[in-house]
């Protein structure tokens, strides 16, 4: 429930008061450092990117719909949590622009992206743009987060809990409602910087 994710966010320093009904504050954005200042990372951030670009993985706009409009991002981070009771999870940097929008709702739908939907990650994926400048939407069911036109599957969440993970959010959500298409395009994949489909 966001009523767990407000507690947490309270026992560790973060304000509350100003939330609205359901909404979770975002954390705060320290200066997070693994290592002192005099010394050597352990590993290097662009070899760590080089390596880890290796795995090919799902991508997904995360939305939300707040009092200030919709807001969403391309989200490539997604992953099911549990089963019981059913959860799911992401991951968005601290610096993220979007992110205190989708706490204040409190709520939010991941769209899983089809092979051909590249370009509306992209326009998921910019900073500062209206993002759903000629985006179909529908109210999903549960939350009434931005259900993306067309999408082959989603998954509707309220915010369970956030966790810290370095220069990064852990966001678990509660799956309220779900659904998919029976099309055949499958996933859009997202492998070494690029866009790439499925091929069985």
């Amino acid at each position: 429930m966001a009523a767990t994710a407000v507690r947490y966010l309270r026992s560790v320093g973060a304000a509350t008061a100003t939330a609205a009904p359901g909404a979770v504050d975002p954390l705060p954005r320290p200066d997070l450092r693994a290592v002192a200042h005099d010394e050597r990372p352990p590993v290097d951030p662009g070899a760590f990117r080089q390596v880890l670009g290796h795995f090919a993985s799902g991508v997904t706009v995360v939305t939300a719909h707040g009092p200030d409009g919709p807001a969403g991002f391309a989200c490539q981070s997604f992953a099911s949590l549990s089963l019981d009771p059913p959860l799911v999870a992401f991951m968005v940097a601290r610096t993220s622009t979007t992110w205190p929008r989708i706490a204040r709702a409190g709520a939010f739908c991941v769209n899983i992206l089809g092979a051909g939907q590249g370009a509306l990650c992209r326009g998921f994926a910019v900073s500062g743009a209206d993002k759903f400048a000629g985006v179909g939407y529908a109210p999903a069911p549960a939350t009434g987060s931005p259900l993306l036109d067309a999408v082959p599957a989603w998954v509707d969440c309220r915010v369970q809990a956030v966790h810290t993970g370095g220069d990064h959010l852990i966001v678990v959500g509660r799956v309220e409602a779900l659904g998919a298409t029976e099309g055949d395009e499958g996933p859009l994949l997202f492998h070494r910087g690029t866009f790439g489909r499925f091929e069985s």
